[in-house]
């Protein structure tokens, strides 16, 4: 499978390629050429296998140029007992109190506690992985309000051939997720604090992403949700999710069986792993899109109309993460 930019500008690239990359050359962001389908008959095939092994499946039909094995094994590496807590990596919980069926999908066992572990820590892998293949090194230049800059500095610590510059608005995140980035001291780990919001640090990232010459002569990759190795990553919990909650249905009903998700978003990055999942041939019926007071995605889709906000206009919550403007 190849991936191309979605303003048109990309040659055709393989998934490791794409990974290293980070945002496409043209500015766009790298997406499948075609999204694979996936059946009832595979998703039955999936619902014995554990979370590593499904997530080889799933992502190994979007890496096809990286090696079934070594896929393997970056999948069990990425989501070991060593990193996650819970037995079953993604616990899906009923909540019976609850008429209609509602379940908790438990994205927070990793070494953050925040659902970009969950990307991440495979992504840290696949990354390492790529930069031996190709004997090249990779300067990430990253942006977070909190759990982006926790979750990628923990899976990238300590990585061969890999330095990471993470920017965070000063005063604008959590104590905790400032207190997890600011006192790692692995000498790959670099945290720089921004005088402004998330944006202000998001759009210096994509100024010098979008610099090719410079992006080129240092070696700059992303981490952030413009990463297409986060979105694939993200994708394998929404089919495990599914998996979970048809369990008890009889197996002549489950063809049919459709479940909804609300997701928290603040750029969208975690509902496209849903939309592509669906897109896929998940039997999703409906996609919540949850948001905080920083609405500006929310209103750009209600709208059409696109309208940053400045530093003053961008409320601090206590959803942090969420937080764009």
């Amino acid at each position: 499978m190849k991936y191309i930019s979605t303003r048109g500008g990309m040659t055709p690239a393989p998934y490791s390629e794409t990974l290293l990359e980070g945002l496409a050359p043209d500015g766009g962001l790298a997406v499948p050429e075609q999204l694979p389908a996936v059946d009832a008959a595979r998703l039955e095939a999936w619902r014995g296998l554990d979370y590593p092994a499904l997530a080889t499946e799933i992502l190994g039909l979007f890496a096809t140029d990286i090696p079934r094995d070594d896929l393997a094994r970056m999948c069990r590496a990425a989501y070991s007992p060593e990193s996650f807590v819970a037995s079953d990596v993604v616990p899906v919980t009923r909540l019976d109190a609850f008429a209609g069926g509602l379940a908790l999908v438990g994205l927070s066992e990793g070494p953050t506690l925040a659902f970009k572990d969950m990307a991440m820590q495979f992504l840290g892998q696949a990354l390492e992985y790529a930069l031996a293949r190709r004997g090249d090194t990779l300067s990430i230049l990253g942006a977070t309000s909190g759990d982006t800059g926790s979750a990628a500095e923990y899976a990238l610590r300590g990585k061969d051939g890999i330095t990471v510059y993470m920017l965070s608005p000063q005063g604008r995140m959590s104590d905790f997720q400032r207190a997890q980035m600011y006192s790692l001291t692995d000498a790959n780990i670099h945290n720089i604090a921004i005088a402004g919001v998330f944006d202000d640090c998001q759009n210096l990232v994509k100024e010098l992403s979008g610099d090719l010459d410079f992006k080129r002569a240092h070696h700059l990759g992303t981490v952030n949700s413009i990463n297409l190795g986060r979105i694939t990553a993200q994708i394998v919990y929404y089919f495990w999710a599914w998996l979970r909650a048809s369990d008890g249905v009889p197996s002549a009903d489950r063809g049919g069986f459709e479940v909804s998700f609300a997701v928290p978003s603040g750029n969208f990055g975690n509902i496209l792993s849903g939309h592509f999942a669906r897109s896929m041939g998940l039997p999703i019926r409906r996609l919540v899109l949850a948001a905080n007071e920083n609405n500006v995605l929310d209103e750009f889709f209600r709208t059409g109309v696109y309208r940053p906000r400045s530093a003053a206009d961008t409320h601090a919550t206590s959803s942090p993460s969420m937080d764009i403007s």
